[in-house]
Parts: C-alpha cells; sequence; structure tokens
C-alpha cells in the first residue's frame, strides 16, 4: 500500500462507519423506550427529535410516511417506545435512529391521549351545545347498548320498567372492554339508527380504570355518538368517570341508573299530572258552558229576541241611509271622475301631437319671415356699403383725372414722371392721355410749378382789373 493510499478522505471514513453499522443486524431492528425532547415537525411532516435518558441521548428521524399512522402527537417530555433502526446522516456524520414505529408509553400516555383527542374534537365542533338534540319526554322505544352482563345493564333495565312499564326496550349487547370493544359499540349504534324506531338510545357501562374505559375515549366511538339522528344518553362509569363519549352525547348521566331516569318519566306521575290537567279542564269547560249559558240567557231577554218586527225595520232604515250615504259618495266620486277626465283630455288635447306640430310650423313660418327680413336689410346695408366703396374708387381712379385734362408721363427707361429734375433738354418721353399716347421730345426744362403760373396768372388778371 502506498503511503497515499492509507490516508483516508472524512466523507471515506463516514461512509465506512455508516455501511458498518448497517451490516450490523442488531442494529437493524432496535426496540427503545425513551423520553422525547427537542421535538421538532418539519412543513414537509418529517419528525426531528432527540430521545434521551438519564445518562444518554441519541438524535432520531421519524419520516412523513411513518408518522401518519400515529395516534397522538408526540410533544416534549413525552416517555414512548420506538421502533426502528440505526444509520449514519453522512453530511454530519451523525449516527441517528432512524423510526418506523412509535407509541406511548404507559398509562400516562393514555391521558395524554385522551387530551388531545378532548382538544381535537372540541376545536372541531362535537362538543357544542348548539349540536345537541333534546330528549323525547315519553319515548315508546328504547334502545339499550352495553354489556348483557354486569350491574349496568340490570341497572338500566329495572329502573325502565320501574319507572315507565309501558316502554318498549331492546338491548342491544356489545363488548365494552378491549381492543374489538369500539367496532362493537359503533355496529350497535349503527344497527339501531338503521331500525329507525327508537326514540332514544343509552350507552354505557359501570366503572373501571382508564384502559377499562377505553372504548369509550375511541375517536370512531366518539364520532359516531356525535353523527346519531337519534337523541343518546351517555352512562359511562362512575359519578366522577368522564369519557370523550360523555361530551358528544346529547346529555351525560352520572351513572347508568341516572341514564334511564333522565330517559323516561315516572308512569305514576303522569298519570297523576293527567288527573290533574282532567280536573282543570272539567272545571274550565263548567265555567265556559256556565258563561256561555248566561250570555245566551241575555240575549233571550234582549229587545232584538223581543221585538224582532222593531229591530228589522230599525235595521232596514239604517240600510237605506246607509244605500244613500253610499249612492252619494259614488255620485260625487263620479263627478270627480268627469271632472279630471275633462281636464286631462283637455290636456290631452293641448299637448297633441298634432297641435304641437301647428305651434311648431307657425314658430317656423315667423321665424322664417323675419330671417328674410334681416337678410333684407343686410342686402340693402351692404348694397349701399358698396356704392359708397364704388363711389370712392371712381373718386380715386386715375382715368376719371384723365378725363379732366391730366396725363400721365415715363421717362424712355419706364420711369415715372414726377418732377422736372428726373428730364433735360434733348430727352424724350412718353405722354398717355385718355383717349392715346403721345411721344415727345423735351426742348426746354423750367422750373416754374403750374402753382406759380396760376398765381401769376391771378395777379395779371387783378392788375388788367384795376
Amino acid at each position: 500500500m502506498s503511503l497515499d493510499e492509507k490516508w483516508l478522505t472524512v466523507s471515506q471514513l463516514t461512509t465506512r462507519i455508516k455501511k458498518t453499522i448497517e451490516m450490523n443486524d442488531q442494529l437493524q431492528q432496535v426496540w427503545l423506550r425513551a423520553e422525547i425532547s427537542n421535538f421538532k415537525k418539519h412543513s414537509r411532516g418529517h419528525m426531528y427529535f432527540t430521545l434521551k435518558d438519564e445518562k444518554a441521548k441519541i438524535s432520531a428521524v421519524m419520516f412523513a410516511g411513518n408518522n401518519r399512522k400515529l395516534k397522538f402527537v408526540p410533544e416534549n417530555g413525552m416517555k414512548v417506545l420506538l421502533q426502528g433502526h440505526i444509520s449514519v446522516y453522512e453530511p454530519f456524520g451523525q449516527y441517528q435512529l432512524y423510526v418506523r414505529e412509535m407509541e406511548p408509553d404507559g398509562i400516562g400516555q393514555l391521558y395524554i391521549r385522551y387530551e388531545q383527542l378532548k382538544k381535537s374534537l372540541e376545536e372541531e365542533g362535537l362538543f357544542a351545545e348548539e349540536r345537541k338534540k333534546p330528549l323525547p319526554a315519553v319515548p315508546k322505544e328504547i334502545a339499550v347498548i352495553t354489556s348483557p352482563t354486569g350491574a349496568a345493564v340490570k341497572d338500566m333495565m329495572s329502573t325502565l320498567k320501574r319507572r315507565f312499564p309501558p316502554a318498549r326496550i331492546t338491548l342491544f349487547p356489545v363488548l365494552v372492554q378491549g381492543r374489538e370493544a369500539p367496532a362493537s359499540i359503533v355496529r350497535a349504534m349503527e344497527q339501531a339508527e338503521e331500525m329507525g324506531t327508537f326514540d332514544v338510545i343509552l350507552f354505557g357501562r359501570g366503572g373501571g380504570s382508564i384502559e377499562e374505559l377505553w372504548a369509550f375515549n375511541e375517536e370512531i366511538t366518539a364520532r359516531k355518538i356525535a353523527s346519531l339522528s337519534t337523541p343518546a344518553v351517555s352512562a359511562v362509569g362512575h359519578e366522577t368517570d368522564f369519557t370523550i363519549a360523555d361530551f358528544t352525547a346529547d346529555v351525560r348521566a352520572a351513572t347508568p341508573t341516572a341514564a334511564a331516569e333522565l330517559a323516561v318519566p315516572v308512569l305514576s306521575d303522569l298519570l297523576s299530572g293527567l288527573a290533574q290537567m282532567k280536573s282543570r279542564l272539567v272545571r274550565a269547560l263548567q265555567a265556559d258552558t256556565n258563561k256561555k249559558r248566561e250570555h245566551l240567557t241575555r240575549l233571550n231577554r234582549s229587545y232584538a229576541f223581543r221585538y224582532p218586527s222593531h229591530l228589522l225595520k230599525q235595521k232596514e232604515q239604517e240600510l237605506d241611509r246607509m244605500l244613500e250615504r253610499m249612492n252619494k259618495s259614488l255620485e260625487g266620486r263620479k263627478k270627480n271622475g268627469e271632472t279630471s277626465l275633462q281636464s286631462l283630455t283637455e290636456r290631452l288635447h293641448r299637448r297633441h301631437p298634432q297641435r304641437l306640430l301647428e305651434k311648431e310650423t307657425d314658430r317656423l313660418t315667423s321665424l322664417h319671415a323675419r330671417a328674410e327680413k334681416a337678410a333684407d336689410r343686410m342686402i340693402q346695408n351692404k348694397r349701399g356699403e358698396f356704392h359708397h366703396v364704388l363711389q370712392k374708387l371712381r373718386i380715386l381712379n386715375p382715368l376719371d383725372i384723365m378725363e379732366r385734362g391730366y396725363h400721365v408721363a415715363y421717362t424712355e427707361t419706364g420711369t415715372l414722371l414726377t418732377s422736372a429734375s428726373q428730364l433735360q433738354t434733348g430727352d424724350n418721353m412718353t405722354m398717355y392721355l385718355r383717349d392715346g399716347e403721345v411721344e415727345a421730345g423735351v426742348k426746354h426744362v423750367n422750373d416754374t410749378t403750374l402753382m406759380d403760373k396760376m398765381n401769376n396768372s391771378s395777379e395779371e388778371g387783378g392788375r388788367n382789373r384795376e
């Protein structure tokens, strides 16, 4: 072996240890009694916890596939019996117990299971008072579910027969102790329900230890009792014994004898009560008869019976007055109806579509006439404005000015002549008159204006007049 081959990795060492443990048959079938601590349930359903005693502890895991079968919820401090195998969790190099089965250890665990189931069913509502059914006042058919031997059945039977002999009692013998007891009790209840003739069901047994009473603490028993359509009375154990069946039943009796007393009345008490009721009824009938007789006597002595014809005439007069009032009322209602009808007819006539159409047609004609007048006024105004503008254009029109002897002159280059300074002697120009144009040459340029000439002419004329 080379130097490198004798050195192991941690993974290789852990794997060898795991294989060694798994090859040991004694470690693959382990039965263990221990106490639970550090309990944790994973979201995937797996349970992780530590098992310990006074001197040592070991890690443990119970996968969801195995713990689904548990009839209790593990808790810290609970003592349990387990069965499983030992192996190594390689990532941590840690050996642990892989649990396949687990159950509570000892009588104390029965109380834990009892409390856990009681809490669960209570939260589910199986103990709620509103779902409890009332017992019948006078049951005719009674089912008794209990062991055919023992003091409980004797006490219930003797009490039922003594208190209420007319009741028909049917015994359903069952096992009340042991592994088969819950199924036996459930079958008997199913049979009683199927028969459908019973007014009430009594079930129970005598006292005993928690193990002996455990059939009435099983979940299947409790759920069957809660599902019964027939009122049920529980009578399990002594007065201080409480089972889950007591909480799911409609009524809980302290003892089997008390259950029978709750289920049926005392016949003698019923007969006595019936006699009292009969006596009260007779007295009431006699009093009512006397009252009716007195009333009849008063009627016989009354005016109506002594003078029926007078009463009839009086009633006929009252009938005539009532008929007259009714006729007046009907006539008044008729007139009111006619007035209302006439008013509605007039309103309807005013609002008739033809009337509304004519009204709107007149309004449209009026609007059309007003629109035409407005258009004529607008046209006249626009025509006057047009003639005014045309007159102004005529005044400003150069052609009209040329009609009065004026002309327009341009240089040879086509520039409009507006000043004598634009021309020199010998230049050519073009003059546009009203009826043609004249080509001319400039012989002389003088800066004397037309205004100057007009002023000079005015002065000469004045001198000549002098």
